[in-house]
């Protein structure tokens, strides 16, 4: 299974961020799949916080559309909605001891450990920081 990081979930829905193109054909490419994919749910958090504040983007994307979109990924029928299992502070516990994470990658730690808990084994994500969580894989899909 295939996981999509905030990054990209706010790259596909603003038109005008960069790598637009790219991440929108991704998720999309998902979202018809019939395979599972997922979309962690501190993803789903920190995209809602990026794309509607007026620091970021201007104008912001209003509450209602940044909704809207996460209920559109969510009508994919083969979207999972993933969040801490009840191996979450086990897995967390590994990841972190693993990898060393301290400070903000503890944030990017607790998604590598929800996705590895539901089995997606690749994020797509342009956070290079996930590459040192063992057994998750990181693919950016705006790379050139």
């Amino acid at each position: 299974m295939i996981a999509v990081d905030s990054n990209v979930l706010v790259a596909a829905h603003r038109h005008d961020a960069p790598g637009h193109g790219a991440a929108s054909a991704a998720v999309r490419a998902l979202a018809e799949d019939r395979s599972p994919w997922a979309i962690p749910a501190p993803c789903i958090h920190e995209f809602l916080a990026v794309v509607t504040h007026p620091s970021i983007f201007d104008p912001p994307s209003t509450m209602d559309d940044a909704l809207a979109q996460v209920e559109a990924w969510r009508a994919s029928p083969s979207v999972e909605l993933i969040s801490e299992s009840g191996r979450h502070w086990e897995s967390l516990a590994s990841v972190l001891g693993h990898s060393r994470a301290v400070g903000p990658r503890v944030h990017d730690a607790r998604i590598a450990a929800i996705c590895i808990d539901h089995g997606a084994r690749t994020i797509l994500s342009a956070d290079r920081d996930f590459v040192r969580f063992p057994g998750i894989e990181a693919r950016n899909p705006m790379a050139r």
